[in-house]
């Protein structure tokens, strides 16, 4: 995990490769283990779950937490808590990463306003499997989360990358809670993410392309996706 690494703009910034799968625009998040004044108190805002992480962005603009990452490959005790009395959410742990702008580990709980608790927990926990087997095809479980990364340049991320590519939508879940990100609020790097996502780097996947419009230039991203 790394803090206020993932906005930009009053947006998200994703690496380049990196795509959303779902989006929520009212949910709350509180943090505990860690005395820094940046964890403190509970924080409203919006939360992502993209091809290869967990991202969460403030809506306050004065809090000193802008943002938080938590890599796939960073997370552990994730589970959905259904409390008898009070709405649903999810709790974890996420570990640093080397240059994240914190160190050791944080426990995080996560609530839905709007409902879709069950939903993003499902959906993050197969997410966060599937990146932990292509990361220990690689490494040994318990390994360091690779160390955070600066983003470098950036610019406004094109279309694609708003929603997932064909063959995620089986298995997705469909809830009121989740929307699209509003246009004009999802940045992209020019770097490609420094730890994996839910797809291999090798194995039974197809690739597309989408072109980047830059000032007398075009970048072509290489985007892996599932075979449906």
């Amino acid at each position: 995990m790394s803090v206020n690494t993932a906005h930009a703009n009053n947006g998200v910034l994703i690496h380049a490769g990196e795509y959303i799968l779902l989006h929520s625009d009212s949910v709350s998040m509180e943090f505990s283990g860690q005395d820094s004044p940046i964890f403190k108190g509970s924080k409203a805002g919006r939360i992502y779950l993209t091809s290869h992480r967990m991202i969460f962005n403030n809506k306050k603009s004065s809090d000193a937490m802008q943002s938080f990452s938590a890599p796939f490959v960073a997370l552990s005790d994730v589970e959905i808590e259904q409390p008898v009395f009070g709405a649903n959410y999810i709790k974890g742990k996420v570990r640093a990463q080397p240059n994240g702008n914190y160190v050791g580990e944080v426990k995080f709980k996560l609530h839905f306003k709007a409902g879709g608790a069950i939903e993003y927990g499902q959906a993050l926990l197969r997410s966060a499997k599937t990146a932990m087997n292509n990361y220990h095809r690689g490494g040994l479980a318990g390994d360091d989360p690779p160390p955070y990364q600066p983003a470098g340049a950036w610019n406004e991320a094109p279309p694609p990358a708003y929603q997932p590519p064909p063959g995620y939508y089986g298995w997705l879940p469909q809830h009121d809670a989740f929307s699209g990100p509003a246009p004009n609020t999802v940045f992209m790097s020019d770097n490609p993410p420094p730890y994996p996502g839910i797809v291999a780097r090798f194995g039974s996947t197809y690739h597309y392309f989408y072109p980047v419009q830059r000032p007398a230039t075009m970048c072509v991203f290489l985007v892996p996706a599932l075979i449906p």
